[in-house]
């Protein structure tokens, strides 16, 4: 009975440390350790595929940090409601605090880019004509103690792109309203 416990507890103990390093080891990789602040215009690339918004300066990459979307599939956003995450290029157009998930940096999808393709895929008829483009898509963070959603690669949004909330706010110290956000897969 007592080796039943010994290998449940080391069991646990072997899980919690693997969790542990994946967490120490995204974090080492997500920060330029050559420059302590970006230098020029900033640009975000958000790669859906690989789960990853990185910061682009004047002299390069800067930082990447991890994130998740809505949809378990990663395709582009089609109609309202479907939880994708749109692709194409946006700017940040607001940047305001957000009772349920810490920040908001909203973005200022649909692009006349975004209108095309939707048009485009109604007259295919990808989509349904009665379909709605939707809005409302943004950056920001998770609910307070709940970023294991991130680190577990959990997609839960409604189409946004969430960071863990540090991580937010150390975004939020460095880019500024306009800043050109490229979503990608």
């Amino acid at each position: 009975m007592k080796s039943k416990w010994l290998i449940a507890g080391l069991i646990v103990v072997a899980v919690s440390g693997l969790a542990a390093f994946r967490t120490i080891e995204r974090k080492v990789f997500r920060r330029n350790l050559f420059r302590s602040k970006p230098v020029g215009e900033l640009y975000l690339i958000v790669d859906k595929s690989e789960y990853e918004l990185q910061v682009y300066d004047a002299d390069g990459w800067y930082a990447t940090y991890p994130v998740v979307f809505g949809n378990k599939d990663l395709s582009d956003k089609l109609i309202e409601g479907d939880r994708r995450t749109p692709e194409g290029t946006f700017k940040i157009l607001s940047k305001k605090p957000h009772q349920k998930w810490h920040k908001m940096f909203m973005l200022d999808y649909p692009t006349p880019e975004s209108w095309a393709k939707f048009k485009d895929r109604k007259a295919k008829g990808i989509i349904p004509q009665s379909a709605k483009i939707g809005g409302g898509i943004a950056i920001h963070g998770t609910w307070p103690h709940d970023e294991l959603v991130v680190d577990d690669y959990t997609n839960w949004t409604n189409g946004c792109v969430a960071l863990k909330n540090e991580d937010l706010d150390e975004l939020d110290g460095i880019v500024d309203i306009g800043t050109k956000v490229i979503i990608q897969r």
